[in-house]
């Protein structure tokens, strides 16, 4: 027990400073997870070139996306544990080798079943990386540099979302479809070999039995709830699969949530979720990710069904948010304002400004004839919040969890970012949906079906200006929510702040 005591303390950073090569290695994790993070948009510009050449159905294709966020999320947490348990850094070989033995097979794969596997190997690769690059960031880095190193961190996660389908794009225009995986395999080997030779093992010193129930439980109930929420949109939120699989996972959960409370050595113990800090920053971390994946989900849809543009340039056109938030972070503002301001008011500022790039896009962005320029005002105001509060409740999130748990505490977070962003697509879409059926006359499901069935330019563009209408109303109502949401936790972790700061005796 002693010595493994002191190789966990070794390797983790104390107050005053932090592991010596701790940039270099933050390098080196971040390239990593920027492969698993392109992954997840990547592949939806090579639709047409895997319909054609692989003969793939629509099921076919939807299960090659679906396949890896589907088995990634529902690992996060269980990855997260074993990380702790098992050593991250060995955590973090492991998935940085399951991800390139999965994109090897996935870009050689001559069927769809053969993607699909492969896909899926890929998303228990990736649990691995984004879990444990988080927690190596908490381990090498002082308190002093802890929220400038998560912002690093964070940057890497909004240039991953944007930068897929432009990469897929560029790819695709030079090369076959498997060149999109094949890519991963040098920036893997090349992260592999340095991950071995410069990041410091560390775990749990306790050595926890292994929660296997809670990790059964919680890997089928997040697969459950995502599954639901992935389906949604294309079979309707009111289906059979879908409400069936929202049931399973809510009941999974609920098994999961009542075993951790019973057992010792809970994989995640819930009384974290007493913690005012944790609480707060939990709120926070949910409506970000809604925030931003609902928007996105609705802008992408605009972008080319209502302006007439290309799968490529509308991602072009969203990219300003992810500059925004890269720019502001390599820059070092968020962190020197969380400095300056603390948590509460950082994250306060944050949401606030993701609110009003919300609004920003839905009143100046959001009509048929408003071109460009308001939609890309609002993108920068809201990649400017989210500059500010993503890394300072991720710095909340793991903070408020013991630093043996950093690993449980990382899956925390990815799986509250997988959970906020399809609740978003859920709740902006379904407002969209509702307020756009109650302004057109055809009888059609979706923006492209109306469109196909209108007989005239008039009604066509009836229907573009009711979807447009809908958009609005969408973003007007994620905007409320998520400026509330920035009150509500920024008030939890005042009361927190307050609540722990010592008394000091008055001055005479």
């Amino acid at each position: 027990m002693t010595a493994t005591t002191a190789e966990t303390h070794d390797s983790t950073a104390p107050d005053g400073g932090g592991h010596p090569q701790r940039w270099l290695i933050l390098g080196v994790i971040c390239l990593a997870q920027l492969t698993v993070l392109l992954d997840n948009t990547v592949l939806n510009v090579a639709i047409p070139s895997l319909t054609e050449e692989l003969d793939a159905s629509t099921a076919d294709i939807q299960w090659m996306i679906n396949a890896y966020s589907l088995v990634q999320s529902g690992l996060l947490l269980t990855a997260g544990s074993s990380a702790d348990r098992y050593g991250r850094k060995k955590m973090l070989v492991a998935g940085l080798a399951l991800f390139g033995i999965g994109s090897l097979v996935a870009g050689l794969a001559q069927s769809s079943g053969q993607l699909i596997a492969a896909r899926a190997g890929m998303g228990i690769g990736g649990a691995l990386l984004l879990t444990t690059t988080l927690a190596v960031v908490m381990q090498i880095f002082s308190d002093a540099e802890r929220v400038k190193a998560i912002a690093m961190w964070s940057t890497v996660s909004s240039l991953g979302f944007a930068a897929g389908p432009l990469l897929g794009g560029v790819m695709l225009n030079h090369f076959w479809w498997g060149a999109i995986f094949l890519v991963n395999i040098p920036v893997a080997l090349l992260a592999l070999a340095a991950v071995i030779k410069m990041v410091p093992e560390s775990k749990n010193p306790t050595g926890d039995r292994p929660d296997l129930l809670g990790a059964l439980l919680s890997t089928i109930g997040m697969a459950a709830v995502v599954f639901a929420i992935i389906s949604g949109p294309r079979e309707g939120w009111t289906s059979g699969q879908v409400l069936g699989s929202a049931a399973v996972g809510a009941v999974v959960l609920a098994a999961f949530v009542r075993w951790e409370l019973r057992i010792p050595y809970p994989m995640l113990d819930m009384h974290f979720f007493r913690n005012r800090p944790f609480i707060g920053a939990v709120a926070g971390a949910i409506l970000v990710a809604f925030g931003m994946g609902g928007s996105l989900f609705l802008l992408t849809q605009h972008l080319q069904f209502v302006m007439g543009y290309e799968p490529l340039e509308a991602g072009l056109r969203t990219a300003p948010l992810a500059v925004s938030v890269v720019a502001l972070n390599l820059l070092g503002i968020g962190a020197r304002l969380h400095k300056k301001l603390g948590t509460p008011v950082t994250i306060l500022c944050g949401m606030s400004l993701l609110a009003g790039g919300l609004a920003l896009v839905a009143l100046l962005g959001g009509g048929t004839d408003g071109g460009y320029g308001g939609m890309l005002a609002g993108l920068i105001v809201m990649g400017s919040g989210i500059s500010l509060a993503m890394p300072a409740m991720a710095n909340a999130i793991m903070s408020a969890i013991p630093p043996e748990k950093a690993g449980v505490g990382a899956g925390v977070n990815g799986t509250l970012a997988e959970f906020g962003h399809g609740l978003g697509v859920a709740v902006l879409g379904a407002v969209l949906n509702s307020r756009f059926a109650a302004l057109v006359s055809v009888s059609a499901a979706s923006l492209p079906a109306a469109l196909a069935a209108a007989d005239s330019q008039t009604e066509r563009a009836k229907i573009a200006d009711a979807f447009a209408s809908g958009l609005e109303t969408s973003q007007l109502v994620g905007a409320v929510a998520v400026f509330l949401g920035g009150v509500v936790a920024a008030a939890l972790l005042k009361r927190a702040e307050r609540a722990d700061s010592p008394v000091t005796p008055a001055q005479p």
